[in-house]
């Protein structure tokens, strides 16, 4: 088992530096050397250009022939950009309220991309939640903590439309939002996102006008912890998306450097953290939920394990056995 272990790594490594080796020779071949190289994710060079390799596509608002769920898109904030594209399922009454963050390593995807447009459909009419999904700016164009501003003034966006709604979308949460079952979630640097976000809840309150509430539940999906022994690549990639202003011991992305007082503050009743067994990120999702319950915070805590996947693998095959247990936890947890 070792043996393999090892063998895994070598050609993990292996193939790190042959794709370094040919994005510098393109780099180079276009006249502009490679600055840092992120496969597969992105590579920036030299001039400040960036090549995204992956989650770029996107596809329109619609009404899901599969689900029924309708989707719409909203432009949160002019000035930076700041959108979201909102889900409604076809049922009646008040329904929980679910403002969601994509992955991508911080630095690719979108909230209007294939993947994370199926995976939502999915889990708005599992779950019967009103989703809102944030399309927050990405690194290195934007490093953080830009995506962590954008999920303040997303979550303040809610909270405002949900009292006094207009437009098409936004009146979805008037009309149909029950903000008392408002959660926050995310998966791998969503997860990260939705984390901070509930910290900053438990120090701020909601914002509305009495400064207090407290978000119903957060759901962290293999989110994207580091550690103050993460590997020299981490470290790397971290102070890519970070711009360097972060160590890996920073609580952005290590919470367990949190002292116990300041997790009995997180905005939140319940927590949901999910763990797959072939992740790499692992020992820091079970090492959370371990400082969560030791903290004396009053919540409850629960981490769902899935044996033998990779990280995130419940976004794609949605039929899959294991993604539709997944699927099936992350709803009872909303409903």
């Amino acid at each position: 088992m070792a043996t393999r272990a090892l063998f895994v790594s070598l050609l993990l490594a292996l193939c790190s530096a042959l794709g370094e080796g040919v994005s510098a020779l393109r780099g180079r071949a276009n006249g502009d050397a490679v600055k840092f190289d992120f496969t597969p994710f992105l590579i920036q060079y030299q001039s400040g250009r960036v090549q995204r390799l992956m989650g770029t596509s996107v596809v329109p608002p619609s009404v899901d022939a599969r689900t029924g769920v309708a989707s719409t898109d909203v432009v949160v904030d002019q000035g930076t950009g700041l959108a979201v594209r909102l889900y409604r399922p076809s049922r009646r009454g008040r329904l929980p309220v679910l403002l969601y963050f994509h992955g991508g390593a911080f630095v690719v995807e979108s909230a209007f991309g294939p993947v994370y447009h199926n995976y939502l459909n999915v889990l708005a009419a599992r779950a019967g939640v009103i989703a809102v999904s944030v399309n927050y700016r990405l690194a290195p164009e934007h490093t953080l903590p830009a995506a962590y501003d954008d999920s303040w003034t997303a979550l303040q966006w809610v909270l405002s439309n949900a009292r006094n709604g207009s437009g098409y979308g936004a009146s979805w949460l008037y009309k149909h939002g029950d903000m008392s079952r408002l959660f926050v979630g995310g998966d791998s640097a969503g997860g990260n996102i939705a984390h901070n976000l509930a910290m900053r809840v438990g120090q701020q309150g909601l914002g509305q006008d009495d400064g207090k509430g407290r978000i119903k539940g957060v759901a962290l999906l293999d989110p994207y912890f580091l550690g103050g022994h993460a590997g020299p690549w981490a470290e790397r990639s971290w102070g890519f998306i970070c711009a360097g202003r972060y160590g890996t011991e920073h609580p952005y992305v290590d919470p367990m450097a949190l002292p116990a007082d300041a997790w009995r503050r997180l905005g939140a009743g319940r927590v949901l953290v999910t763990k797959s067994g072939q992740d790499g990120l692992g020992p820091w999702q079970r090492a959370y939920v371990d400082a969560l319950r030791g903290s004396g915070w009053g919540g409850q805590a629960r981490l769902y394990e899935t044996p033998g996947e990779g990280h995130c693998y419940f976004l794609n095959n949605l039929q899959s056995p294991k993604a539709a247990a997944h699927m099936a936890t992350v709803a009872a947890f909303l409903s």
